[in-house]
């Protein structure tokens, strides 16, 4: 046997293994409040390291195109049953496919298998708050491969409220005719109404795809409303607020759809639809060892401690809304019902791009986000702030108030740069740089910012 397949990264590869150390380090340091972010568990980073990354199984259990899967079907109907057992599913109603690599194939996925290429959809418009897979595009160019592959019409929120317009929905609804509606957000701090949803749905006989990849975390808990009731499919990502792997998950309903006015039985007819359509239709052999990772996660979604995170979730989510609002900044809804929110720098002479870089270098990591009203996503006017990943940490909401303090510290040496720099982007880089006022100003701030952050601990990072 090649010797080198028996050693240590740190033996075969330093270089690597000192870069991995180093982002070791900076999650270490850093305040971390990108809200599609977390800190997953050891079980599920010893599943995703394990020799389950070795084998291949193109199909479904039983169905197999290679031999030797006879564990693998058992670790893939664990999952399958796990998932259900989540979100308290009956299998009867529901089933499930485990084998998307992520939210953005298990979307795709739903697409392909419910509908023909340029079958309409809605979804809600990226700039209010939805998400690429929804099918964005702009005026000059199909953004997704949802927008180039379909046909896509968006659906906005109120500008004064940020809360959806649904009659607006229905009513463009009734003249696109779509053949799917995606109840979905990536960047919207209130919980969806389902049920106003499923009879929007209805009026136009369309499917209702409810992309849950944000909150599935906090469905499963018990803490937000679910959209199964009303729901015709359901993906998730399952890392985010689920703490998991990498991964995606499609749900679909099966059994008993209606009877009929002629009393006739109609059934759903999705499940070989949506299976077909992962595989063979858009993806080849599964991720083994992040199917076996998401057995564990949703085993962990059962757990007590679980359903008291994701409470903490949403107490420290709104705790930083409040703290920032009493420090002068808007935050759209006024709120938030969920784990994340979205404040909006419009007020402040801010750009989201500013206060993403600003914020980045004193160690707390954010993303820039449009809010309602902007004209375009490639410069926003908001930063989106999530607290999955710092309540995995043990955050509660006075070390929360805390994190808004650094972030108003940070903002504030922001527009100091702006008054300086002028408006643009390229300037406010380049005298942030150079002066060495500001300079030492950031290097204080993300001295403390670090030394609050390295009080807490990373689950499994000590032994990885």
């Amino acid at each position: 046997m090649d010797k080198t397949l028996q050693e240590n990264l740190w033996e075969l590869d330093p270089e690597l293994f000192q870069i991995i150390e180093k982002e070791k380090e900076r999650q270490k340091c850093s305040l971390e409040l990108i809200a599609s972010e977390n800190f997953t568990s050891l079980s599920v980073l010893q599943c995703l390291s394990s020799c389950l990354h070795n084998k291949y199984s193109e199909g479904l259990p039983h169905q197999r195109y290679y031999g030797g899967n006879e564990y693998i079907d058992e670790i893939e109907i664990l999952a399958q049953k796990r998932c259900l057992e989540a979100f308290n599913l009956s299998p009867e109603e529901w089933g499930c496919n485990v084998q998307p690599y992520s939210g953005s194939p298990a979307n795709f996925a739903v697409y392909t298998g419910l509908i023909q290429p340029h079958g309409r959809i809605m979804g809600l418009d990226l700039p209010d708050g939805g998400h690429l897979t929804h099918g964005f595009s702009t005026k000059q160019k199909k953004i997704s491969a949802t927008s180039i592959f379909f046909e896509s019409m968006p659906y906005k929120v109120k500008p004064e409220t940020g809360i959806i317009d649904y009659e607006k929905l229905h009513e463009d609804a009734k003249l696109f005719q779509p053949k799917i509606i995606i109840a979905g957000v990536s960047c919207y701090s209130r919980c969806l109404d389902y049920k106003r949803f499923r009879e929007i749905a209805d009026d136009v006989d369309a499917y209702l795809f409810s992309d849950m990849a944000h909150i599935s975390g906090l469905v499963a808990a018990g803490v937000i409303p679910s959209p199964f009731e009303y729901s015709d499919v359901v993906t998730t990502t399952t890392h985010k607020t689920l703490r998991g792997p990498r991964a995606g998950v499609i749900f679909y309903r099966k059994g008993l759809k209606k009877i009929n006015k002629n009393g006739e039985k109609i059934f759903y007819d999705i499940e070989n639809k949506i299976n077909m359509a992962v595989f063979p239709g858009l993806q080849g052999g599964p991720h083994n060892h992040a199917i076996a990772a998401i057995a564990v996660a949703m085993k962990l979604a059962k757990t007590d401690g679980f359903k008291l995170y994701q409470k903490q979730v949403i107490n420290n989510a709104q705790q930083l809304s409040n703290s920032l609002q009493k420090l002068g900044y808007k935050i759209c809804t006024d709120g938030t019902d969920v784990h994340m929110l979205l404040v909006d720098l419009r007020n402040t002479g801010l750009t989201g791009s500013k206060a993403e870089k600003i914020l980045e270098e004193i160690s707390i990591a954010c993303n820039k986000n449009t809010v309602p009203g902007d004209k375009s996503a490639f410069n926003p006017s908001g930063i989106r702030l999530g607290t999955p990943a710092l309540t995995t940490r043990g955050f509660s909401e006075k070390d929360i108030e805390q994190v808004a303090t650094f972030i108003h510290q940070g903002l504030s040496i922001a527009k100091e740069i702006t008054e300086k720099s002028g408006p643009k982007l390229n300037d406010f880089n380049r005298t942030m740089q150079s002066d060495q006022t500001f300079q030492q100003k950031i290097k204080d701030l993300k001295g403390e910012v670090e030394k609050f952050a390295k009080t807490f601990s990373l689950p499994g990072q000590e032994s990885y």
